[in-house]
């Protein structure tokens, strides 16, 4: 029966999430017997002292969010296996649980563009690799679209202070910024700075300032106000990947293997993003009416049908704006409802392919595959919550 440390903040939803899906390898694979560390035993006793008790324990392995690549090395020295959680930046000389934080950003600047924004903001810590990385795929995607990004980057606060509730250089930004402005944050945490920020300043969310977060954080998007828009993360899974390459570094004796890396999945939409930016009157009026419809086949003569432009100078508009063409634009829209109902709900393919207005099933897999890169089962297979 193998012992394994777990040392990791599981009062976030994050690792609340690694912890699920931890614990489903271990019941579909056998009976494990857990130590959930909290994280203050890492400063109080730094990782000598967590090794110490590793070996009193007679763990077998470890999956620890650590700060250093010496408490990684010094774990792994005394022969046990350990998956490190890139708490900082990602460590060379053990698997890491990391994310593709590239990709994430990039999500986040095209779920802005297609809102029609021209003025774009990042608000994250440039110390520490999830924030940055996201924060270079949020600009790069926008650069390549004619667009430049404002920054705010904080130094790491100390978890207890509260300086973004009093006035500060973060309310000077915000009221200094171009609106209507797209913001995305580094996380949700920081999002629901930006909104209690913005509230103090006397901001209006999502009108001058919409706001977008990370990770999906139930508690932390709702107790905001406005609720936070948020980009899930596939957490669930990329705990049980660790679980199952931890099990097999403990069978083999193993030090070494592949990282994990954690999917972004969706932007769950609320209130903080709800409003559409451009000033082009018509195309706001079309964006209103293909999200308002999204769950019906419509196509651009629908669309067209409810501006008073002509076909060629719609489309020549519509694509300035959100960068995509009309038909385009609503068939993504039309995909990513579609996903994401694979993903809260139990239905069938066929079943949820009708409801979303596709009644051609075999057209629908191979749309969704071009968007997505796999077939709709293989895409809730790999990003579904796991049952259990």
């Amino acid at each position: 029966m193998p012992k394994v440390i777990l040392l990791s903040d599981f009062s976030e939803d994050y690792g609340k999430s690694l912890l699920r899906g931890i614990t489903a390898y271990a019941k579909d694979h056998g009976s494990w017997v857990f130590c959930r560390m909290p994280v203050f035993l890492r400063e109080t006793m730094g990782a000598p002292g967590i090794l110490q008790w590793a070996r009193d324990w007679g763990a077998d392995g470890m999956i620890a969010q650590l700060y250093h690549e010496a408490d990684a090395a010094l774990i792994t020295q005394s022969g046990i296996p350990l998956i490190a959680q890139d708490f900082k930046e990602r460590f060379t000389n053990v698997p890491n649980i990391t994310g593709d934080y590239y990709q994430t950003g990039c999500i986040g600047a095209t779920y802005f563009l297609q809102k029609g924004y021209t003025h774009f903001a990042f608000y994250g810590v440039n110390t520490i690799v999830w924030s940055r990385e996201r924060a270079q795929g949020y600009e790069e995607t926008l650069r390549q679209n004619g667009h430049t990004v404002h920054y705010f980057e904080h130094e790491e606060a100390q978890s207890g202070e509260l300086w973004y509730y009093k006035p500060s250089s973060l309310s000077q930004w915000l009221k200094s910024l171009p609106k209507p402005i797209a913001l995305m944050a580094c996380d949700d945490d920081q999002g629901q700075h930006i909104t209690e920020a913005c509230k103090l300043a006397g901001i209006r969310i999502p009108e001058e300032v919409a706001v977008l977060g990370v990770d999906n954080d139930d508690i932390i998007c709702n107790i905001s106000d406005p609720p936070l828009s948020s980009i899930s993360l596939a957490a669930v899974q990329g705990g049980y990947q660790a679980a199952a390459l931890l099990d097999q570094l403990m069978t083999t004796h193993s030090l070494t293997g592949p990282s994990i890396v954690v999917k972004p999945i969706q932007v769950i939409d609320r209130a903080s993003t709800d409003m559409f930016a451009t000033s082009d009157p018509y195309i706001r009026q079309a964006l209103r009416y293909i999200h308002q419809h999204s769950d019906q086949p419509i196509g651009v003569a629908d669309v067209l049908a409810q501006v008073a432009l002509s076909r060629r100078s719609f489309e020549i508009r519509f694509q300035a704006i959100t960068g995509q063409p009309v038909y385009q634009y609503i068939l993504r829209l039309r995909m990513e409802k579609f996903a994401r109902q694979l993903l809260e709900t139990d239905k069938s393919i066929y079943e949820l392919a009708i409801e979303c207005g596709f009644p051609d099933a075999k057209n629908l897999a191979r749309q969704f595959r071009d968007l997505k890169g796999c077939a709709p089962n293989e895409y809730r297979r790999r990003n579904a919550p796991l049952s259990g």
